[in-house]
């Protein structure tokens, strides 16, 4: 009988954990929201309505946030007719995670074309997404010119950055001045064509000795050749007739 009373009251407990568990797991299924197709559509529609107010330089995202949820809101309530509610931190978080899915998209329609791409959000995402930045950029300064913040950006007043002056170096007292420097090297090169108007006078002397001595023994063997024939004649003997 112990052995019965035991596992029966075991039952009771593991059935009363099972039901506790099951009314946590609807509560909780009951507040969170399930974006269903049309809800998407919805969340993008109203998101890229209010583009302009989100790319305002100076805004609460907060509050631009929970106005989107409650356009939502209205929206599936006037459709389906039930009492469903979006959250302004659901609605950014789904919005996060869709904008991931267009950059990866855009970056496919880049390289292959925007016939490559089959997500249904695409098109009207980047219609308004898709600008270029110099085109952001100049609505951007457009919108922040009527804004106090932009008139006190434009009437203040900057002070110019001056370039620091170089520390000049300290002048040594045995350091020559420039100009000394210069008459030095003019003195040197002066020196050099001197030596190289005396090696060319040595040369052209060399030269014209050695033409000399060229001329000398010309002349000598001239006359060498021309004394020749005189000998001989001397040498032979007279024929008595």
């Amino acid at each position: 009988m112990e052995v019965i009373e035991s596992v029966v009251t075991d039952a009771i407990e593991v059935e009363e954990s099972t039901t506790t568990v099951t009314t946590l797991e609807t509560e909780k299924s009951k507040t969170e929201f399930v974006w269903t197709l049309q809800a998407t559509w919805h969340l993008v529609h109203v998101r890229l309505d209010m583009d302009q107010e989100f790319d305002q330089p100076v805004c609460k995202k907060k509050k631009l946030w929970e106005t989107v949820a409650e356009r939502v809101t209205a929206k599936l309530r006037a459709e389906e007719g039930t009492d469903v509610s979006v959250k302004a931190f659901e609605c950014d978080l789904k919005w996060r995670n869709m904008l991931a899915t267009y950059r990866k998209n855009a970056e496919r329609a880049k390289r292959l074309g925007t016939n490559s791409v089959h997500w249904e959000f695409f098109k009207e995402m980047h219609e308004v997404l898709g600008r270029s930045y110099e085109e952001v950029e100049a609505q951007r300064k457009a919108k922040l010119n009527g804004t106090k913040l932009g008139k006190a950006i434009a009437s203040k007043r900057f002070t110019p950055i001056l370039p620091t002056p170089t520390a000049t170096a300290p002048q040594l007292p045995n350091a020559r001045p420039p100009q000394d420097l210069l008459q030095l090297y003019l003195e040197l090169q002066e020196r050099k064509l001197n030596m190289w108007a005396q090696q060319k006078a040595l040369e052209e002397r060399k030269i014209e000795a050695i033409n000399n001595l060229a001329r000398a023994i010309t002349c000598l063997s001239q006359n060498n050749t021309m004394q020749m024939p005189k000998e001989c004649l001397s040498d032979t003997p007279v024929t008595q007739q």
